[in-house]
């Protein structure tokens, strides 16, 4: 049973409010005053004896600091464009691309911004006839930029080191053009790169090592020169993938059986089964009487090393073990003698020290041993973490559900926020739960939220995450939007990067029969680029087996799972991925008062009212109809009843991520 008073003794947490299905990382309505309400009253008063005179000179100072910022950023866009438009395009006031006008105010040709309309996200120039020569390093002063598309122009020039200074780059689309010279190493920084389109130009040289990049999806470089081997990616992960028609030489890569030797033609030097022609076998050295004496003697010298070795270690620990037993004994001597003497004293302090001790306490009652310690994985966030933070840390309750509570920590006063998820009720062995954490750490993509640490015990199972302070997609969709404008292209966008991401991990994944388990819009998080990530992937696996193996043992439960149970988990994945379709599409929640948003679609477009299906919001925006309604047929072939019957997942991403594409390159025309 879960102590309701353990979060008090815990992370001394002040109570909070927060409504059921709120964001689960969003910080709920507070009963006390936190130290921001403090600090704004202390800053109130300071400024109301700030002379009035002073206030206008304050906000141009703000404002003239402000624009000299975006000053530069427009002047280095001004400048990509001076060089790469030709004499024969009209560039006229509409065109923008000047220093009197804003790019994101004032719709720039081919300019999208964020929600805010503060940054440059999105240049897409195509079809544009530009003749003249690409500056890489202008454009990418735009920090914030994510897609560059300059598709079928006769652009010239190259791709230049400065690449690797468009950190936030997830789309490079550069087909059609007249680019030449090496592709740069600094490509391999653009961690956050999904799809890279350099198809059709005249680059040559060798391909960087592009393995860093571990969320590349497209990967389109056919009818170039390019030479040297096929570059090492994740082809678990690629939905496009086309080398053909290169100068590419060595054995074929293992594809996974994803894409056809047709992806691979037009390189003769080129070798492997797939392109049915074997490769050259590797001609070994000369053999040398001199040398293989050579070789036997060092292997004779090797191999009685070893046994010198393992001799040396068995006697190390042969000591170890005598010397242990000895205290051992004389320990136990002195323990029977005592117990005698102190058996009155230790009976009455038993049961204070029952009441006193914590579910999370340090040493556990039932063995007298130390409690396993907090595991911390690979993010630098947590480095040096120590369970005893976690329980000295003040907290706020975030909420609770059936799977468990949720928890915000502070720690270092307030200069680092986690958030702490205690599972409720999941039967799996402390090895089992270390041995999938692990795992999951180890299938890492840009778009999931990773757990920083974990703690496993008898007693506990807690989960450690960043916490994300732009809260979750529910909320964007049914909660205060702060003035935020949740736009069509905003919610394709956040549909295409789940779809990405789960075809991911589902291919990462499978073996280890691993499925995200709890998909819900609560679950998809907002970073601080406002990008969406996927959490708690992976928690809940067990769940469709509650009911099913109550009377299996938990090593058989986990150790021999059904492979039907492991399909229907992955079938269910694309099932909840299907109502955050609806949700984006409807704007309503997915229950609420006996409504239930599933069953309501499906009811309404029987009655051949689709359209009344989608958010007004939608429809007022001038949202395209043609797309919803694709995206809408997704959602329905996800949700269907029958699992066998769904699409896969693989399947649903290329299409979601197409519908993209295109709304990409409609909103960037003129």
């Amino acid at each position: 049973m879960i102590n309701s008073t353990l979060p008090t003794l815990l992370f001394s947490v002040r109570s909070t409010t927060i409504h059921d299905q709120a964001s689960p990382f969003h910080k709920g309505r507070k009963s006390r005053s936190s130290f921001a309400f403090y600090l704004n009253l202390a800053y109130s008063s300071k400024m109301k004896r700030v002379s009035i005179g002073l206030l206008p000179i304050l906000i141009f100072l703000l404002l003239n600091v402000s624009n000299s910022e975006d000053e530069q950023v427009k002047q280095s866009l001004v400048g990509f464009m001076d060089k790469l438009a030709a004499v024969n395009v009209e560039r006229d006031q509409i065109w923008g691309w000047n220093m009197t006008s804003d790019p994101c105010k004032d719709k720039w040709t081919g300019v999208s911004c964020d929600l805010q309309l503060q940054s440059v996200k999105k240049v897409v120039l195509d079809e544009l006839n530009l003749t003249g020569v690409l500056d890489i390093g202008s454009v990418c002063r735009a920090s914030s930029l994510s897609v560059l598309s300059l598709n079928k122009n006769n652009v010239v020039g190259l791709i230049s080191e400065e690449i690797g200074n468009c950190k936030s780059l997830t789309h490079l689309y550069l087909s059609g053009n007249q680019l030449s010279g090496h592709l740069p190493d600094s490509l391999k920084q653009l961690s956050n790169l999904k799809r890279f389109d350099i198809s059709n130009n005249n680059f040559s040289g060798e391909v960087p090592d592009l393995s860093r990049i571990s969320g590349l999806i497209t990967f389109l470089v056919q009818n170039n020169q390019l030479s040297g081997e096929i570059p090492n990616l994740d082809f678990s992960n690629l939905l496009q993938f086309n080398v053909s028609n290169n100068n590419f030489s060595g054995p074929v890569p293992y594809v996974k059986g994803r894409f056809s030797a047709d992806s691979l033609s037009g390189n003769p030097e080129l070798c492997g089964e797939l392109i049915s022609k074997a490769c050259p076998p590797s001609s070994p050295a000369p053999p040398s009487t001199r040398k293989s004496k050579d070789s036997s003697s060092k292997q004779i010298l090797i191999y009685s090393g070893c046994a010198v070795l393992g001799l040396i270690i068995l006697l190390f620990v042969a000591f170890k073990l005598v010397s242990k037993k000895k205290p051992k004994e004389e320990a136990n001597k002195e323990v029977e003698a005592n117990t005698s003497g102190n058996k009155t004293s230790s009976t009455s302090n038993e049961s204070k020290t029952t009441e006193r001790k914590s579910e999370y306490s340090v040493s556990s009652a039932e063995s007298g041993v130390a409690l396993s310690p907090l595991v911390v994985l690979t993010s630098p966030t947590a480095q040096g973490l120590r369970f005893e933070d976690l329980l000295r840390a003040p907290a706020e309750l975030l909420g609770k559900s059936k799977h468990g509570s949720l928890y915000k920590v502070m720690l270092d006063n307030g200069a680092t926020t986690l958030v702490v998820k205690r599972i409720k009720d999941w039967s799996v062995t402390s090895q089992d739960f270390k041995r999938r954490m692990q795992r999951l750490d180890q299938a890492r993509h840009p778009n999931v939220l990773p757990s920083v640490a974990f703690y496993c015990s008898k007693q506990e199972k807690l989960l450690v995450y960043e916490y994300q302070r732009n809260g979750s997609l529910f909320k964007l969709l049914h909660g205060s939007q702060n003035g935020q404008a949740f736009d069509w292209g905003s919610r394709l966008n956040v549909a295409a990067t789940i779809a990405e991401v789960l075809a991911f991990m589902h291919e990462e994944l499978r073996d280890d029969g691993i499925a995200h388990g709890s998909l819900k819009s609560t679950n998809i998080l907002f970073n601080k680029n406002m990008d969406p990530c996927v959490s708690e992937y992976g928690v809940m696996v067990f769940e469709s087996q509650d009911q099913s193996s109550h009377s299996q043992s938990n090593s058989s439960k986990n150790n021999d799972l059904d492979r039907g149970q492991i399909y229907g988990s992955f079938k269910a994945d694309i099932y909840s991925f299907g109502v955050i379709l609806l949700e984006l599409l409807t704007g309503k929640l997915v229950q609420n008062n006996g409504f239930d948003l599933a069953q309501w679609v499906q009811s309404v477009v029987r009655e051949e009212w689709t359209v009344e299906v989608f958010d007004r919001a939608l429809i007022l925006e001038g949202a395209s109809e043609e797309r919803m309604l694709s995206l809408l047929q997704i959602a329905l072939k996800c949700i269907n009843p029958n699992p066998c019957e769904r699409p896969s997942i693989n399947q649903v991403a290329v299409i979601v991520n197409t519908l993209k594409d295109e709304e990409d390159k409609s909103s960037s025309e003129p």
